[in-house]
């Protein structure tokens, strides 16, 4: 049975700059959204605060939903579902990585980041993340009512029998 990868991540927007976090992958710098994987008994908006909060140190609300994606990654040939959530804040909030793996959590202006992928042995840790900042700068937003986490209770699958 085909079982994609469920992930979310999160363009976090203040003050005309974005938070990208910073990892060591395949020998390079490289800079993705707080993003991480789905785990058993989470929603996607409860996901999106975790991996947000290890990935940076910080708690904020998610504002919208930006886009989702399907993507394989082609050096693992991993599929993956990518949920992509807005975070706005009125004032840059000082990032504290929990994650170890995270190198440093960086705000950078679009051109910044733009620089710094460009950089010999740096770059973005997949294509989503170029195309992600694209989406959110393009105006795409939808509302989180979109999502449902549906919970089947035991008791309303014995009235449905009845």
């Amino acid at each position: 049975m085909f079982k994609p990868n469920v992930t979310m991540a999160c363009v976090v927007h203040c003050k005309g700059k974005f938070l990208f976090v910073e990892e060591i992958e395949y020998g390079k710098r490289t800079l993705n959204q707080p993003a991480g994987h789905l785990e058993q008994g989470e929603t996607l908006l409860e996901g999106a605060s975790r991996e947000l909060f290890e990935e940076t140190g910080i708690r904020a609300e998610m504002a919208s939903l930006v886009k989702i994606y399907q993507w394989q990654a082609p050096q693992t040939q991993t599929e993956y579902l990518r949920f992509l959530f807005a975070v706005e804040l009125e004032e840059w909030l000082e990032p504290n990585p929990q994650d170890a793996d995270i190198t440093q959590a960086l705000w950078l202006s679009e051109a910044e980041f733009q620089h710094y992928i460009q950089q010999e042995g740096q770059c973005e840790r997949s294509p989503l993340v170029v195309q992600s900042l694209k989406d959110y700068l393009s105006g795409e937003r939808y509302p989180l009512s979109l999502l449902n986490a549906f919970e089947w209770k035991q008791s309303e699958a014995n009235n449905a029998a009845i």
